[in-house]
């Protein structure tokens, strides 16, 4: 399973893959954005915001070397499950008046199509 930016074959590196790089863009904005919220909440919502949205690429990069079809699918449904708990902490912080989270949002959104196409074609793929 290859779905590489720019160039077409078998991605070599976890940084190859389109969904790594724009998980990775999602955890770039999301620290950006986050720096503006109130400094009572570095220890709550920052921290945990910011753990989730770095848990989608760190999975997505552990699980692009794992050997088999299973032990990769895990991986990315780990990498769905904290880019849901980034985007319940995204619509906290929007309820909670810490900023306008709709290009968050879409960001997410980018990423998790990507992720769910990825992890259809790996295990579609049976390889």
């Amino acid at each position: 399973m290859t779905i590489r930016a720019g160039r077409k074959g078998p991605a070599r590196r976890f940084q190859d893959l389109i969904v790594w790089e724009q998980a990775h863009q999602l955890v770039l904005a999301t620290y950006k954005e986050s720096a503006g919220f109130p400094s009572f909440e570095r220890y709550g919502l920052i921290a945990q915001l910011r753990r989730s949205a770095v848990s989608v690429p760190a999975n997505i990069a552990e699980g692009f070397r794992k050997r088999t079809r299973n032990e990769k699918a895990r991986y990315f449904n780990i990498a769905e499950g904290s880019l849901e708990e980034t985007r319940y902490y995204l619509i906290l912080a929007r309820d909670l008046g810490y900023l306008r989270t709709e290009s968050l949002l879409l960001q997410v959104e980018e990423v998790s199509r990507l992720l769910n196409a990825y992890s259809r074609k790996l295990l579609a793929s049976g390889s």
